[in-house]
C-alpha cells in the first residue's frame, strides 16, 4: 500500500502542478513499473538456479488463508477455493470508502471538485489537495489489491500477478457508477464471469474462453457506453407521464 501511494504520487503531481493528463501519465508508469518489476525479478529475487523469473514461494507465516480454511477451523466443509481472506478486506475498503466520500468533510469537497471544478476552486477547495490525497488513496487501495493473488493465490511474485485487475477495475468501477455499494456487485459480476467462464471452458472445451470475454463486453457495453440510449427515452416517458398526472 505504501509503495502504491508512492507510485501513485508522481503522476498526481504532475497533474496538479503541471497540468498533465492523469491517465496518460499513468498508464506510462504501468510500463515503468513493469520494467522495475522484471529487474528486481531477475536480479534481486529470482531462485539461485531457477530460469523463471519469480520470487521464492512464501513462507507460511506469509500466507493469507484461503475461505475454504477458514472454515475449516470453525468445523464447516467447503469445496477448495481460490477465494481467500482478502473478499473481506476489500468489503471493509469499500465501507471505509463510502464513509470517507459520503460522511466526512474531505469526501464533500471530492464530490464538488468532481461535479465541478471551477466552482469548487470558487468555494476556497484546493485542487491540489484534493488530486494529491485523492490518488494517495487511490495508489494504496490498488497495491492492497495484490495481496489476493501474490499472498493468497500464488504465494510467490511474477510477472503477471495482478492479472490485468487494473484495467478489469476500470470497468468494474464505470458498472458500478463509482459507488462502492455498485462496485461490490459489479466486482462480483465479473469474478463469478472470470472464474466461472475459466472453469466452464475447462470442462466444456466446445465453449471458448473469448466468449466470456464477449460477455464481459456486451455487459460494459449496455450499462456504460449504451447507458443513455435506454436511460433518456425511459426519463422522458416518465416526465410526459408526471405532467399528464399533474
Amino acid at each position: 500500500m505504501l509503495f502504491g501511494a508512492a507510485w501513485a504520487a508522481v503522476p498526481a503531481y504532475l497533474q496538479a502542478r503541471r497540468g498533465s493528463h492523469i491517465v496518460i501519465t499513468t498508464i506510462m508508469f504501468n510500463y515503468i513499473a513493469a520494467a522495475l518489476l522484471i529487474y528486481v525479478l531477475n536480479a534481486i529475487f529470482k531462485v539461485p538456479g531457477s530460469m523463471a523469473p519469480e520470487s521464492r514461494r512464501f513462507a507460511e507465516g506469509a500466507h493469507i488463508p484461503r475461505l475454504d480454511e477458514i472454515a475449516g477451523w470453525v468445523g464447516i466443509e467447503m469445496a477448495r477455493s481460490p477465494a481467500n481472506i482478502s473478499f473481506f478486506i476489500a468489503l471493509i475498503a469499500c465501507a471505509l470508502l463510502w464513509a470517507l466520500i459520503w460522511r466526512s468533510r474531505y469526501g464533500y469537497e471530492l464530490r464538488a471538485f468532481g461535479h465541478s471544478e471551477k466552482a469548487a476552486v470558487y468555494a476556497g477547495i484546493s485542487p491540489f489537495k484534493i488530486i494529491m490525497i485523492t490518488m494517495l488513496i487511490s495508489g494504496a487501495l490498488a497495491g492492497l489489491m495484490a495481496i489476493n493473488t501474490v499472498m493468497g493465490d500464488l504465494k510467490r511474485l511474477n510477472l503477471d500477478s495482478v492479472l490485468g485487475a487494473g484495467f478489469v477495475g476500470i470497468a468494474v468501477a464505470l458498472m458500478g457508477r463509482s459507488h462502492p455499494v455498485g462496485v461490490i456487485l459489479a466486482a462480483l459480476l465479473f469474478g463469478v464471469l472470470y472464474q466461472g467462464g475459466a472453469e466452464l471452458a475447462f470442462e466444456i472445451p466446445s465453449i471458448p474462453s473469448q466468449m466470456i470475454l464477449t460477455i464481459q463486453a456486451l455487459v460494459i457495453l449496455f450499462t456504460g457506453s449504451l447507458e443513455n440510449m435506454v436511460r433518456m427515452p425511459v426519463e422522458s416517458l416518465f416526465l410526459r407521464l408526471q405532467r399528464r398526472a399533474s
